[in-house]
C-alpha cells in the first residue's frame, strides 16, 4: 500500500506541476495555475500522514516506509528547484520567454551553484533523517520501526557522493579557463 502511495504521489507531483504550468502558459489561467502548484506540498503531507497513521495504528515498518521517508526528504529539498526548472522551460517554449540560462562553467557563479546544490542535498538528507526519526518516535515502538534504521546508511552514502560532486565542481570552476566572451579585450600596441 505504501509503495502504491509513493508512486501515486510522484505521478500526482508531475500532474500538478505540468497542469499548473499548462494552466499558466497555455490557458492563461494564472489563479488556477497558482492553486495547482500550491497543492504540490499537500502530497508530502498526505504521504507522511498515511505512513504515520499506519505505523501508529499497529503496522510494522518495512522498506516501503523507509523509502517514503526518503522520498519526502528529496521532494521537500528538490521540489521547488524542479518546478522552477520546468517553469523556465515552459515560459520559453509556450510564452515567448527568454531561453533558460545555461549553467555557469567557472567563477563565483559556478561555485554558488555547486554549493547551493550541496545544500539542497544536505537538506534532503536532514529532512529524510528527521522523518525516519520522527516516525520512530511517533510510533513509540522501536521494535516495529527497526526496519527504518537501515535507511540512514543510504542517506550517508548520498551525502558522501553529493560532497564529492560538489568538490569536483569546485575544482573545475576554479581551474576553468575563461572563454572568448569572458576574456577582456586586449589592447595591442
Amino acid at each position: 500500500m505504501i509503495v502504491a502511495l509513493i508512486l501515486a504521489c510522484e505521478a500526482m507531483f508531475w500532474v500538478l506541476v505540468l497542469g499548473g504550468l499548462a494552466a499558466r502558459y497555455l490557458l492563461r489561467m494564472r489563479r488556477t495555475s497558482t492553486v495547482l502548484l500550491l497543492l504540490v506540498p499537500v502530497l508530502d503531507v498526505v504521504l507522511l500522514t498515511v505512513i504515520a497513521v499506519h505505523l501508529r495504528g499497529g503496522g510494522t515498518a518495512d522498506s516501503s516506509h523507509g523509502i517514503g521517508a526518503l522520498y519526502l526528504g528529496f521532494t521537500v529539498a528538490y521540489g521547488h528547484s524542479v518546478i522552477r526548472w520546468a517553469d523556465a522551460r515552459f515560459a520559453h517554449r509556450f510564452a515567448g520567454g527568454p531561453p533558460p540560462p545555461r549553467p555557469p562553467k567557472r567563477g563565483a557563479a559556478r561555485l554558488r551553484r555547486e554549493w547551493a546544490a550541496w545544500l539542497r542535498g544536505l537538506a534532503a538528507c536532514l529532512v529524510g533523517a528527521g522523518a525516519l526519526l520522527g516516525l520512530t518516535l511517533f510510533t513509540g515502538d522501536p521494535e516495529r520501526t527497526a526496519a527504518l534504521d537501515g535507511f540512514y546508511t543510504p542517506l550517508a552514502i548520498f551525502m558522501f557522493w553529493n560532497t564529492v560532486v560538489s568538490l569536483w565542481g569546485t575544482v573545475e570552476a576554479l581551474a576553468a579557463k575563461p572563454t572568448a566572451e569572458e576574456e577582456p579585450a586586449r589592447v595591442r600596441g
